[in-house]
């Protein structure tokens, strides 16, 4: 996956709460990374299956992962947003092919164009999420939100949250593939929550689980969603009218879909529950669940074929 080098980047969508110090090219994207958080909710799957094992629960009557985030985690993050890093160093794609949080913009700039001109013609226009870079924790509109999460959709203030540095946590945990696709395909499942939120979708979904659950089915769309935004990424223009994003290989996708298959609950479940895994309390599907919807919406490039709460057949 490459970024068009002349392509002009937009900082505005991102804030960047790490502060000074945090730096750019300070995290490994697309050099020992991977995938997580609402994709995956990696961190919050872990705690989950620790408080379903310890017989614990969670649930906020509105997102499955509200509950959790206020639940998880204490920091002293201000809140505060600097983006004079990002505007110095994140101008063009030339950039985003050099550096990591750079490529993270680029990634974001791409989903947002895709969605505003997809939903332009439906009756629900799309309007932008911000992303926020933070270190450790921070405040969000769900609670407390940190690391150990990995990147998460906040429905109650239609932000996506990132500390970068999850990427290489996750890599290492799970040897999850380290590509920059990999990352995109993260960061345009979240989107794809906000996307949810934006139609209604998410208000389906209680606090049930289980493998037909609400809660798998509204992240199994979110993967297909993920997949859609792939086939097009090619050809979707920046503010700027130039292609964000030049090329997407086959090996892009591979790696994209294999990574799925490690952060299905099954998987998550056999390797961080001692190895038990228990469908009653899967909230993201299985890995061939997830790949099978990922790759949906890769080669349909239709969103319409992301309907998973009228079928019956999830895989």
């Amino acid at each position: 996956m490459k970024f068009n080098r002349k392509a002009r980047l937009d900082t505005s969508q991102v804030q960047d709460r790490r502060g000074s110090g945090g730096g750019l090219g300070g995290i490994s994207l697309g050099k020992g990374a991977a995938a997580g958080g609402g994709l995956g909710l990696v961190g919050v799957i872990a705690v989950v299956l620790a408080m379903v094992f310890s017989g614990g629960g969670s649930g906020d009557g509105g997102s499955p992962l509200g509950g959790l985030l206020g639940q998880l985690g204490a920091g002293n993050s201000s809140g505060q947003a600097d983006n004079a890093d990002l505007e110095q160093e994140c101008r063009t794609g030339a950039d985003a092919d050099a550096k990591d949080d750079c490529a993270v913009v680029a990634i974001v700039n791409s989903v947002q164009a895709f969605w505003t001109d997809e939903m332009a013609g439906s009756g629900t226009p799309y309007s932008d999420a911000p992303t926020v870079f933070y270190s450790g924790s921070t405040s969000t509109g769900c609670g407390q939100g940190t690391a150990q999460m990995g990147p998460f959709y906040c429905p109650n203030d239609a932000t996506v949250y990132i500390d970068l540095s999850f990427w290489n946590e996750l890599t290492t945990e799970f040897g999850a593939d380290a590509s920059v696709f990999t990352q995109s395909y993260v960061i345009a499942h979240e989107y794809g929550h906000h996307v949810q939120d934006l139609l209604g979708t998410s208000d389906q979904v209680g606090s049930a689980t289980g493998p037909s659950s609400g809660s798998v089915r509204l992240e199994l769309q979110a993967d297909c969603y993920a997949g859609v935004w792939a086939k097009h990424a090619s050809t979707v223009a920046g503010e700027d009218g130039q292609t964000l994003i030049t090329g997407i290989t086959d090996t892009d996708i591979s790696n994209a879909v294999a990574t799925a298959g490690k952060i299905g609950d099954d998987w998550i479940q056999a390797h961080l529950g001692g190895g038990r895994s228990d469908p009653s309390s899967y909230t993201h599907g299985t890995s061939e669940q997830r790949q099978r919807w990922f790759t949906t919406g890769y080669r349909t490039g239709d969103p319409n074929a992301c309907d998973t709460f009228s079928t019956s057949d999830l895989g």
